[in-house]
């Protein structure tokens, strides 16, 4: 019998997340910092209108591009918040942001287009361009840098074939967030080179030192841009899988199609759980962005002082600490902790071969599970020395 398998996706790596963390699972009484989802339950009033909406009936399929109500919502959020312009038929709500981006690709990119990442990056950019038929292009960020993508080294990775830039800040997994100085190079370089941008913004609530800028914010960028976001993370709305994409109606246009052929519509509970969220879940927002600040101000301190050197993260909710001097792979370094003092992290290199001598930790979690994570890596550490 021939092979029923796709050369392609059998050469795509596995999540190194998932990987490490199949692990973990069969072991237990683990303290888990490696999962990047928040630790709040959703606010009752998002969850409550789920509920009514469900006592209502409201369980047929919506149009494709998602509830009107719910995109004129994020519209107005978008412009309140982040001085974005994009209308209703510019918005198109997906099944998490990690369609959005699948679907963005797929969308715009042609057999051999080259896609800048710079690294470390969330686990799904690669892999969603290949399966799209482009190629990536790898641009490893530096810690000297506080993992910031700079001008030099995006000019330097362009080509001849280069259409688009991979733009993931704030960042996952490093917590490192670009100023507006900064965005305006990336901004100029790329309109210099008539280049397109995917904005993942997923983190932008979570910004803890200024208010996130979005690149697509800078003019003659909205043009240029998609723009990627959704609820998971700034409204711990996890399991509702509910995200959406903002980019100029030729993009979105053909977006919708590959959405209405693959998925239709994403859920209707969350939809209607989701225009409460941006209607009346804001203070929430702002109150869990304040505890995720207190723990991040927490852990970076407890990591330098133990001797884990860590930059200081401004976004998201991951530190980065350097673990280079103790002469293990990060790999090696995370499955020993986690075999002997039952504590999880995720190895560095998961994210690109750049996050190699690096740890992933999140500080989504309570300051009492981060407390009794430190004292077991506290454990690990006086072993090492």
């Amino acid at each position: 019998m021939r092979n029923p398998l796709s050369k392609l996706v059998m050469e795509l790596e596995p999540s190194g997340i998932r990987r490490f963390f199949d692990v973990a699972n069969t072991m237990k009484n683990v303290i888990s910092l490696g999962v990047g989802e928040p630790d709040f339950d959703t606010p009752w009033h998002i969850r409550e209108e789920g509920i009514y909406s469900l006592e209502k009936g409201r369980t047929y399929y919506t149009s494709n591009a998602g509830l009107l109500p719910l995109r004129e919502q994020i519209s107005i959020y978008l412009q309140s918040r982040f001085q974005l312009p994009y209308e209703p038929d510019e918005i198109l709500v997906t099944v998490g942001g990690s369609e959005a981006i699948n679907i963005a690709f797929c969308a715009m990119l042609d057999p051999g287009d080259e896609v800048i990442i710079p690294e470390p990056c969330f686990v799904s950019y690669l892999p969603c361009v290949k399966m799209a038929g482009g190629v990536p292009v790898r641009i490893s960020l530096e810690e000297k840098d506080e993992f910031k993508l700079t001008g030099q080294k995006l000019k330097e990775a362009i080509t001849a074939k280069t259409k688009m830039v991979v733009f993931p800040f704030p960042n996952n997994p490093t917590g490192a967030v670009m100023s507006a100085n900064e965005l305006q190079i990336v901004a100029d370089i790329v309109k210099k080179h008539d280049l397109f941008v995917l904005s993942d913004e997923i983190y932008s609530e979570l910004s803890y030192k200024e208010k996130h800028v979005s690149i697509a914010s800078i003019p003659g960028m909205a043009e240029r841009t998609v723009v990627i976001n959704g609820f998971s993370k700034s409204f711990a709305m996890t399991g509702w899988r509910l995200g959406y994409a903002a980019a100029p109606r030729e993009v979105i246009r053909q977006m919708t199609k590959i959405h209405q052929y693959v998925i239709m519509s994403a859920p209707t509970t969350s939809q209607y759980a989701a225009i409460e969220a941006l209607k009346n879940g804001i203070a929430d927002v702002d109150r869990m962005r304040e505890a995720y600040n207190q723990r991040r101000r927490f852990l970076v301190k407890e990591l330098n002082d133990m001797g884990l050197p860590c930059f200081e993260p401004y976004g998201a909710f991951y530190v980065f600490p350097n673990i280079s001097k103790f002469g293990m792979t990060s790999e090696e370094f995370a499955t020993r902790l986690l075999k002997e003092q039952r504590v999880a992290v995720v190895p560095g290199d998961a994210f690109g071969k750049c996050g190699e001598g690096f740890l992933r930790i999140s500080y989504a979690y309570s300051i009492e599970d981060l407390k009794r994570a430190l004292e077991k890596i506290q454990k690990f550490i006086d072993i090492l020395r």
